[in-house]
């Protein structure tokens, strides 16, 4: 789910926006309340619920949240805004300098591809463990539930997928309103608490987290992977910047969550101070017995919110990968005529349901899965901290002392969240990081094969100069109407304009050889859109510039032309596009068995007709055989 996208907040629509914002870029961790704590006292490396236990516990998480979240996502990460624009993508984009040695950029584009792999895993896992934490309160008011409680989680998944396809302008509306609900509850229950234990407050101070480390030692060091959960959902915060802008996602966490948050957690930990044995779900004996239903219903709510958030950001992330030339062209719906921001991507839609429902039925309870969750977000963490130094240094012209001092920093905390849950591969943490290898071989072979069916093309294509030496000599009869020609390699003669004019015999009276190049920008102005090159004898040359985060139709770009002497009539337009059946060799490249993949992956493309919206009847399709 996104909105309008906005690069400066309009007077009168702050509180709008920030309401927006609440229900779309914190769904998710505002919901960690409902497993974070229970992790740290329950979970696989839990500790004793001492009070000094609680009280170190508390105070990492205090500072967890100040560091990661208010200090390095809102203050330094979000300054790395590509054209308005966040997410991992947007910042490799912003890293990578084109002039920078080879070596180099393949660096930064294979930690960007990876940490972009790893947010498909959190899209699988976060409504996996969010819907199932939230069902799992049912337990907690009578053990009859327990027989249902996967039944109940998989059929919320199962809604929550199938109405994808509707879009989110409907039901985004109360989003915010009810995220809201949310953040009140949460801190009214923790408030209350609070106030029967209120030296749980001593927490903040930090030297109880350093006595927890010196106190517990190695099982300290472990319970980090537990503590980390409070912090998942950090990247949305970067990721969604385009679509609300910087002010209104820095006051609503300054103003309502983070305030919510951490009186709920010191409400749990007043709470395990008060009656240790709650550990095992202090999020649910929080309510009085009267209110347990209730807080499961709006649990479940809020759960699902969380999850729609990053099943939409994995639907943006894909958008931006096929526009960037890392993934096949796939089938993307708008879900909404005013907001651009809101897609439907039904293969990665489907794809991530039966995932998740996979992981609910191999893991069995949101315990389990928590050890899978922290792997995938640390690493996305680190490699985030890695980039921004590079755009520090190279965008904003940080000194290097500077630079090193503020990325080192960040590292510390992030290196060491990630080294607790990295030890957690064997009990769960291999699955996001199996994810993000699929994923990354898979955007890794599109882009490699790209490149050398591209020069397989270069090889066989005549050169446009010789081309139009043969035509001038020689010019062949031309027919009316337009022919459009989806030209790759500008340089080259596009094979289905040599194979139309030797089986044919004519020519077009005008004809279009169309580029569209994807810049490393999520928006190209229009001034900077489309350039038109008129070649003479009627043929021209077109180019049109594209952002990653923008959808292009050719229909409606070549109606709007009417420069250079080209003008275009639609009802008289053809559309020639190659098609290219791909044979995987021994030539240098690619092994075989990417060659191989490659040609399944772009067997079953989205087709060019589909996905640029050309009009079917007006498509003429030649075919090529090319050896990889």
């Amino acid at each position: 789910m996104s909105v309008t996208r906005h690069n400066q907040d309009p007077s009168g629509r702050l509180l709008s926006l920030s309401l927006a914002a609440l229900g779309i870029v914190y769904g998710d961790i505002g919901t960690s309340p409902l497993y974070a704590l229970r992790e740290c006292f329950s979970g696989s490396h839990s500790v004793e619920a001492t009070e000094a236990n609680v009280l170190g516990i508390l105070s990492l998480i205090f500072w967890s949240l100040v560091i990661i979240v208010s200090i390095k996502y809102l203050t330094f990460v979000m300054r790395a805004d590509n054209r308005g624009e966040g997410g991992i993508l947007a910042l490799m984009a912003l890293a990578r300098p084109p002039a920078a040695p080879r070596h180099r950029q393949a660096l930064l584009v294979g930690l960007g591809l990876f940490g972009a792999a790893l947010l498909y895993g959190d899209g699988i896992i976060t409504p996996a463990i969010s819907v199932l934490s939230a069902v799992e309160g049912l337990r907690i008011a009578t053990p009859l539930f327990e027989p249902y409680v996967l039944p109940i989680t998989i059929v919320i998944l199962v809604l929550l997928f199938m109405v994808q396809r509707r879009g989110t302008s409907g039901i985004g509306a109360v989003f915010g309103p009810i995220t809201f609900i949310w953040f009140v509850v949460l801190a009214g229950l923790g408030a209350s608490w609070v106030a029967r234990e209120p030296h749980v407050l001593a927490a903040i101070d930090p030297i109880h987290g350093v006595a927890f480390f010196a106190q517990n030692r190695w099982h300290g060091f472990l319970v980090l992977g537990a503590v980390f959960l409070v912090a998942t959902g950090s990247e949305a915060l970067y990721a969604d910047m385009g679509h609300f802008g910087k002010r209104p996602i820095r006051l609503t966490w300054f103003v309502i969550v983070l305030p919510a948050l951490l009186l709920n957690y010191f409400g749990q930990g007043a709470l395990l101070l008060h009656d240790p044995a709650a550990r095992v779900n202090p999020f649910y004996h929080l309510s009085p017995a009267w209110a347990l239903y209730p807080m499961v219903l709006l649990a479940t709510v809020a759960t699902v919110i969380a999850s729609q958030a990053v099943i939409s950001g994995a639907f943006s992330l894909t958008r931006q990968a096929v526009q960037l030339g890392y993934s096949p062209r796939m089938e993307i719906a708008h879900t909404s005529s005013q907001e651009i921001g809101q897609i439907y991507v039904p293969q990665i839609n489907w794809a991530l349901m039966l995932a998740t429902i996979g992981l609910v039925l191999g893991f069995k309870t949101s315990s389990n899965l928590a050890a899978a969750y922290g792997v995938a977000v640390t690493t996305t963490m680190v490699i985030t901290t890695l980039l921004a130094y590079v755009v520090a240094r190279r965008v904003w012209k940080w000194r290097i002392v500077l630079a090193v001092g503020v990325t080192a920093t960040f590292l510390v905390v992030d290196l060491a969240f990630f080294g607790a849950n990295i030890l957690k591969v064997e009990q769960g943490g291999w699955f996001p990081l199996a994810v993000a290898a699929i994923i990354y071989l898979l955007m890794s072979t599109w882009k490699a094969g790209r490149s050398i069916l591209a020069a397989r093309l270069r090889e066989a294509a005549i050169p446009f100069d010789v081309f139009w030496a043969q035509i001038t000599r020689n010019p062949p009869p031309r027919v009316p109407g337009t022919a459009v020609f989806m030209v790759g390699n500008p340089a080259g003669t596009p094979f289905p304009l040599l194979h139309n004019l030797r089986h044919n015999k004519v020519l077009h009276e005008q004809v279009v050889l169309l580029t569209i190049l994807t810049e490393e920008l999520p928006h190209v102005a229009d001034k900077d859109r489309v350039r038109i090159d008129a070649l003479g004898q009627r043929f021209y040359r077109v180019t049109v510039h594209s952002g990653f985060m923008e959808d292009t139709s050719v229909p409606e770009l070549l109606a709007g032309i009417d420069e250079a002497g080209l003008k275009i009539d639609l009802e008289q337009t053809t559309y020639f596009l190659g098609r290219e059946t791909l044979i995987a060799t021994s030539r240098p490249g690619m092994a075989v068995w990417r060659e191989r993949l490659f040609a399944f992956m772009s067997r079953n493309a989205v087709p060019a007709t589909a996905f640029f919206r050309l009009p079917p009847e007006r498509v003429v399709e030649l075919g090529v055989q090319v050896e990889l």
